[in-house]
């Protein structure tokens, strides 16, 4: 496998870490929750035949250091960095193709709400906008329930409230393969994504989920937004904000192997689908 040209970029605040594969359109991917630009060491190579794929670390995640001390996060700035970054991979001012997995879909939905002259189309895969959904008080009260538990009892307790709160209810059957084991990630890579669950807990997730996109601007640009979920996470609440998105937008969801975590769980089936859904536009 060829290894990734790799690259620092300032951004206000911050320096992200970014690496770089292959030759042809950008298509930037965006790692969510805990994850960095390891999230996609599987998929990258396999779409570098085809485009020019860039993945980074977001801000405050890994090798992409904060300038000052940890602070909650805002989506409109996670979402310049990602508008920054493709001013540096690709300065010609070119759209670019994005894809964001859980929190990296926000910011890729954000990204293309107030950047779409640099966004050719924008894969948002289970993006947790909970505030587009009927119940979303219930649901932010949840979130915050998780950062309570990590702040009481730690990176476990928070783990175990939000299974318990984003999975199929006990005993109801699900389309899981228990058999299916994920290709292994290298120690350092896990051991970096680890460490980031205290930063990802405390400051990303409650601001994230709590965020509202704006729908009058993605609606102007709706034929380039694709909400796509997990085949598996059907009805559950990661799943619901992507249907409640492409409901607002006249759209449809895409599905992808798996579930939440989709991309982990089938790599080589994940990056297939993605495959063929980018040249949609």
């Amino acid at each position: 496998m060829t290894e990734p040209k790799t690259g620092a970029l300032k951004v206000p605040g911050a320096t992200l870490h970014y690496e770089v594969r292959g030759s042809g359109p950008v298509l930037l991917l965006i790692p969510g929750g805990a994850g960095d630009a390891a999230s996609y060491d599987h998929a990258a190579p396999a779409l570098a035949d085809r485009y020019t794929v860039v993945s980074y670390d977001p801000r405050g995640m890994s090798r992409s250091p904060l300038d000052g001390p940890r602070a909650d996060q805002r989506v409109e700035v996670h979402g310049e960095d990602a508008f920054l970054l493709l001013d540096a991979v690709a300065p010609d001012g070119g759209p670019a193709y994005v894809f964001g997995c859980s929190s990296g879909a926000i910011a890729a939905v954000d990204l293309l709400a107030r950047h779409p002259e640099r966004v050719r189309l924008a894969i948002a895969h289970e993006p947790p906008l909970v505030e587009l959904l009927p119940d979303a008080e219930k649901q932010r009260a949840f979130f915050a329930e998780v950062r309570e538990a990590y702040r009481r009892e730690g990176i476990g307790a928070a783990v175990a409230v939000m299974s318990a709160g984003t999975g199929p209810a006990e005993g109801t059957a699900t389309q899981r393969d228990g058999t299916v084991q994920p290709p292994p990630r290298p120690p350092e890579a896990i051991d970096r994504m680890m460490a980031n669950f205290p930063y990802f807990l405390e400051h990303i997730l409650c601001p994230f989920t709590s965020h509202l996109p704006d729908l009058e601007a993605l609606a102007a640009v709706s034929e380039r937004l694709v909400p796509a979920g997990g085949r598996d996470s059907h009805g559950l609440l990661l799943y619901r904000p992507a249907v409640a998105l492409a409901e607002r937008l006249g759209t449809d969801v895409v599905d992808f192997p798996g579930g939440h975590t989709g991309l982990s769980e089938h790599p080589a089936e994940f990056t297939e689908v993605l495959r063929r859904t980018l040249p949609r536009r």
